[in-house]
């Protein structure tokens, strides 16, 4: 798995290689500004043990140490989506301690920066140990570039920088540091620095759900003396400890860090975000749109759904996917193969669970439909129901499925129709495996929780007015 993210990380640099490389063939190299820096230190989220599907993860679910055994000749494949151990997590990080979603450690927060501006930046190849933090880059650009940022666009009041400019330091090796104060929050982990010292709680970040901020011990390092932050001074130096606890609540109230949150991924995940458009029980797609991410396609987590195709086949060949939501590590699709019409829900990619018209499906105008009535929860969170097919209104199958309690994708797999643009959802067929012999007129995804057979009569008159 380490090797996997190595292999990656390489491949990485060879592309960055080839936009320097096309840079300065252009002759742009010269007076192009360039920021390279990391988002926060190496992540944990393959847990002790690794994963081949981090949407286990971010679904709740554990990884299992047999099935990533078992498929350690896969990793790096289109079929995994493996993730390192937090062990390699703690050691890409060396010498800081622990990792991402840890404000408390620097393993959760430092990271080396590149800038480079050839026509702007004296310095070449020097090193700068300054504090700063990532607020401070968009500061520094404008300061660079002689631009001043307006207090109002289109009449809206702008939010004020947060950074301060580092030029300074670009220019000065000795320059002190650009800022004395910043302040950390992320999933429950506290954190501060001022003037060399960073003081931290000790409280587990997601999945935690452990709320009690009030009794968490703090500790306090000095990190001018002791880069890695190793040696916790709290009890050597208690007016310190408080003095920057007081600082944190100052800062955390000025800069939005409250109320404190830590919730797990999958209820941050699964928790509305503001839409452009209202939540509504029923969504229509149409063959040929793009693909809809998965932030703003309908929601069918937790609930009973109905995904109806409205079609005209052509012909009894007449195969291909009708609708797709995610792909091989978790999703759903409906789609005709070898006549019959099959509908496989794809349980974080461990589980295919596939329900099949046991005859074909004919031709002329048809309604394809699979409606999952939702029943319990289990210790994980996955709802266990009923799926039901139906072919122009008459139920043909019906299988007890499980549905995930979290996202099928953090990205790149979303919401297609008549096709899976994506990783296929499942193994019965390659992708985009798109539709054809016969025409899909529209496909309706309802998630009103209302019987089937009301929605079929009116897709039924709907097509009669037409």
């Amino acid at each position: 798995m380490a090797e996997v993210f190595a292999g990656f990380v390489s491949y990485t640099d060879a592309q960055i290689g080839r936009l320097l490389d096309y840079l300065e063939e252009s002759g742009q190299l010269e007076n192009t500004l360039i920021v390279a820096v990391s988002d926060n230190g190496a992540s944990a989220e393959g847990g002790p043990n690794g994963s081949v599907n981090e949407m286990n993860f971010f679904n709740g679910v554990p990884d299992d140490l047999a099935e990533n055994l078992r498929r350690l000749d896969e990793l790096g494949s289109p079929t995994t989506y493996n993730h390192y151990p937090t062990g390699w997590a703690w050691a890409f990080n060396t010498p800081f301690k622990y990792w991402k979603r840890w404000v408390s450690y620097e393993g959760g927060i430092a990271d080396p920066m590149i800038i480079a501006w050839p026509r702007g930046i004296s310095a070449r190849g020097e090193v700068r140990h300054q504090y700063l933090h990532a607020v401070d880059v968009v500061p520094t650009l404008y300061d660079l570039l002689g631009i001043q940022p307006p207090a109002l666009v289109k009449g809206v009041a702008q939010s004020p920088l947060e950074g301060v400019s580092f030029r300074r330091v670009l220019e000065d090796p000795q320059a002190p540091d650009p800022k004395q104060t910043q302040f950390y929050t992320m999933l429950g982990t506290r954190g501060i620095w001022h003037d060399g010292w960073h003081a931290a709680t000790v409280h587990p970040p997601a999945p935690s759900g452990w709320s009690r901020f009030d009794q968490d011990t703090w500790e306090l390092y000095n990190l001018r003396e002791d880069r890695s932050g190793n040696r916790d001074l709290a009890g050597e130096h208690p007016e310190k400890l408080e003095e920057l606890k007081r600082l944190w609540s100052r800062e955390a109230e000025k800069y939005h860090g409250l109320p404190l949150d830590d919730r797990g991924p999958l209820e941050i995940l699964a928790t509305p975000r503001p839409q452009v458009a209202e939540p509504r029980n029923r969504y229509v797609y149409y063959p040929g749109c793009a693909d809809v991410p998965e932030a703003v396609a309908v929601n069918i987590r937790g609930r009973s759904y109905t995904v109806v195709a409205d079609t005209r086949l052509d012909t009894p060949e007449a195969h291909g996917v009708l609708f797709a939501h995610g792909g091989r590590f978790g999703g759903h699709s409906l789609y005709l193969k070898d006549g019959r019409l099959h509908y496989v829900y794809n349980w974080l990619g461990r589980v295919e669970q596939r329900i099949s018209s046991p005859e074909p499906v004919g031709t002329g105008d048809l309604t394809l439909s699979a409606a999952f009535r939702a029943g319990e929860r289990d210790e994980q969170g996955s709802t266990h129901g009923t799926l039901a097919l139906h072919v122009g209104g008459r139920q043909v199958a019906e299988a007890d499925i499980k549905t995930q309690p979290g996202l099928f994708s953090l990205v790149g797999e979303g919401l297609a129709v008549g096709r899976d643009s994506g990783q296929p959802v499942s193994s019965d067929y390659d992708s985009p495996f798109e539709f054809l012999g016969g025409t899909i007129r529209e496909v309706v995804v309802d998630v009103s929780g209302e019987p089937f057979v009301d929605l079929e009569k009116e897709l039924v008159a709907v097509f009669h007015r037409d």
